[in-house]
């Protein structure tokens, strides 16, 4: 029998679905996905952290090279940093153009992340006993005892906007799991990496760097990274119904 990843009921024999292989991951040996026609939507809820279109061409911002090591920007100034890392600089003007949903908006991100946001409408996070709401996207096969110790860009949701990203994200048609993560911290960043060079530092790698590694001075952050804890699958029906 056939399950529809985005609402969980069955697909029935009659019924228009579409089996969906492009998403997988590589290596990812489960059995084919399925979503229902009807299910799939089109984009209509631009999430927080996107993009828009009227946000991009921010002229780049000089790097330099810092007498105490590490990057820093001509002109920086302390909103340039979080923690002691340099950030991607950006622009806030959503709403202003159209929504580039491929692209993560760096400030916007970094908001959500520490604070602990919905990824997609801005408002708190759920939380309860058990811990804050996370949507992820099902890789149990991972390690055991996944998605504990997962580090993640993406951060936490509201309740309400769950079904909305599983409808409207088609990186999310997949598979996902709701999971109440006890204990999270941010743990490092995403971002380009640079080394020192004759001429001023120059890019090396573009990855995930630390806050505890000495690459954390020369890296700016285009992300933030929360690391997950005690984490535990839920049902966000069977929740409702237990609450009701």
């Amino acid at each position: 029998m056939k399950t529809c990843t985005i609402c969980d009921e069955p697909i029935k024999g009659d019924e228009p679905h579409k089996r969906h292989t492009s998403s997988r991951p590589a290596g990812d040996s489960r059995p084919a996905f399925f979503t229902h026609d009807r299910c799939r939507q089109p984009p209509r809820d631009v999430p927080f952290i996107a993009t828009w279109s009227g946000e991009k061409g921010l002229a780049a911002p000089t790097i330099l090279s810092r007498l105490t090591g590490g990057v820093g920007y001509v002109g920086e100034v302390p909103e340039d940093r979080h923690r002691g890392v340099l950030c991607m600089r950006s622009v806030d003007l959503r709403g202003r153009g159209r929504p580039v949903y491929g692209e993560v908006h760096p400030g916007r991100q970094r908001l959500a992340m520490v604070h602990e946001l919905c990824q997609m409408c801005r408002n708190p996070a759920d939380r309860d006993d058990l811990g804050v709401l996370w949507l992820l996207e099902d890789r149990r096969g991972d390690h055991p005892g996944w998605p504990n110790d997962l580090m993640t860009t993406h951060p936490p949701i509201c309740r309400p906007c769950v079904p909305k990203a599983r409808a409207q994200c088609p990186h999310l048609w997949a598979g996902t799991v709701t999971v109440r993560v006890g204990r999270s911290e941010l743990c490092g960043v995403y971002g380009q990496q640079y080394a020192p060079g004759p001429f001023g530092p120059r890019p090396t790698a573009h990855g995930t760097v630390l806050f505890e590694e000495s690459a954390i001075r020369w890296t700016i952050a285009s992300q933030f990274i929360r690391a997950l804890y005690d984490c535990t699958f839920v049902d966000l029906e069977r929740e409702l119904a237990g609450r009701s």
